[in-house]
């Protein structure tokens, strides 16, 4: 069973790479029981999302969405 720990170094390993079977395995089988590491993960790929449409100009703003209203 992994460590709360390891579940971190798993998730940011699997915004890089896709999972071996044995980690895929692993992970779930923590995130089934934690719902810290859940949260966690939610939150990472939500960040990772997000930042991504920064870097393709996507993002919305503040002044966007007041801009869109107008």
């Amino acid at each position: 069973m992994l460590s709360c720990r390891e579940v971190t170094e798993v998730c940011s390993a699997e915004m890089e790479r896709p999972l071996k079977l044995g980690e895929q395995v692993s992970l779930r089988a923590h995130l089934m029981m934690c719902t810290g590491c859940t949260n966690y993960r939610k939150q990472m790929k939500a960040l990772r999302q997000v930042m991504r449409a920064y870097a393709d100009g996507k993002a919305v703003t503040e002044r966007s969405a007041l801009d869109a209203r107008d």
